[in-house]
């Protein structure tokens, strides 16, 4: 089908992979020549419980089989819904409690953009050099990459960048500061990691002036840290908590969390302060009630830590610099951008689907299934180094 997906489906860029997926199972995806693929992506931090997990099938089916689509979000009451959001609840620290269920992560990060402004009255947002939180026009405006922003102006005003872990930037955090946003462990970047307390830094500044403080986990959040939320390994509680990918369990949804004081702001002056058709979607819900429930319910968050050392002890090669990251959110720092480049597509020919990240050019994403197993973990290392021997 490649002359047809080429011709009929838009494209993101000139030279897609172009694997035509037949089925995926587990921790991997079968082309239509029945060739497996190692998958150590996992739809870029999506697939949290791997492809077609049971329990995640199962919820699916069940709510197909009661009802999809009834009405616009927050009308009706639907079960797997509510369900999601108080199981969310129970596993956040306090004030995190009331949940706003969207689309996507990036819908997600507009709501809580839009929430922040209206509960502050404020107009500045704070977002940091680097970093990525999604590509509507809202979400596109907080990046800084002005190569890719640059054919989509004007974006939303009044955006002030910081740098990420440099803490004199913090003293532009001030009373004119309706939110600073921040990735918990930025992604596109190279899966930088906060440093000497400085999420706890940022809090603290928020505090003092009164602006708000919103965590994007869309990449480290549902268990991939080895804690269910990212910002459980830096002792800071976000004010809005921006969560997707991995929540799904493979089907597309985004959430912001907050305090039920901010977030009913968002029900009057005006009413409809956010509104979206198919946020909470049933069946949906029901595959994000499966997944967080398998992984709070499971061990797997431990795992994830003891697999980052697994990666670690058997990923050392010349031309790696470097892993950073943590748990299995983990990227890989090869000598060049070219090796990198190489190696993506190479690992393809092996068996093995990797990824690149936005920013940093010369780093590979290694951000597998929680329930990827050992041997296949070591497996995938072993293919990597292999293609690096012949690169």
């Amino acid at each position: 089908m490649k002359d047809q997906f080429l011709k009929y489906q838009a494209q993101t860029t000139p030279h897609p992979l172009a694997i035509e997926i037949l089925y995926a199972k587990g921790s991997y995806i079968f082309d239509t020549n029945n060739k497996a693929y190692l998958d150590f992506v996992a739809g870029v931090s999506v697939c949290s419980l791997g492809h077609s997990h049971p329990r995640v099938v199962s919820a699916i089916k069940n709510q197909v089989d009661k009802y999809l689509h009834v009405m616009v979000y927050g009308e009706y009451i639907q079960k797997p819904a509510v369900e999601l959001c108080e199981l969310l609840a129970k596993n956040l620290p306090k004030p995190l409690e009331k949940t706003y269920l969207v689309n996507s992560g990036t819908e997600a990060i507009e709501g809580a953009l839009k929430l922040a402004r209206r509960a502050t009255g404020r107009t500045q947002i704070i977002a940091a050099h680097n970093a990525y939180h999604g590509n509507t026009m809202g979400s596109l405006s907080l990046m800084d990459f002005e190569e890719r922003k640059a054919p989509f102006r004007p974006l939303l005003p009044d955006i002030s960048h910081i740098t990420f872990n440099y803490e004199p930037h913090l003293k532009h955090i001030t009373t004119k500061t309706a939110c600073v946003i921040l990735e918990t462990i930025q992604g596109g970047a190279g899966f930088i990691e906060p440093q000497n307390d400085y999420l706890q830094k940022v809090r603290k500044r928020c505090d003092a002036v009164g602006a708000l403080l919103i965590l994007d986990e869309i990449q480290p959040g549902i268990g991939r840290t080895g804690t269910l939320f990212g910002f459980e390994n830096y002792n800071c509680i976000p004010d809005i908590l921006v969560t997707g990918k991995g929540l799904g369990g493979g089907l597309p949804i985004g959430a912001f969390t907050t305090s039920a004081k901010l977030m009913d702001t968002l029900q009057e002056h005006p009413k409809l302060g956010h509104i979206t058709t198919f946020g909470g979607n049933p069946v949906i819900a029901a595959a994000a009630l499966a997944t967080l429930q398998e992984i709070t319910e499971s061990d797997l968050m431990s795992q994830t830590l003891e697999k980052e050392q697994l990666i670690r002890r058997h990923l050392k090669h010349p031309l790696i610099q470097e892993i950073r990251g943590r748990g299995l959110m983990l990227a890989a720092i090869l000598t060049s951008s070219e090796i990198a480049n190489q190696l993506v597509l190479k690992g393809q020919d092996h068996g093995l689907i990797l990824f690149w990240l936005l920013f940093e050019t010369k780093a590979i994403r290694i951000t597998p299934p929680l329930t990827i197993s050992n041997q296949e973990l070591i497996k995938g290392c072993g293919i990597i180094v292999e293609v690096l021997n012949t690169i």
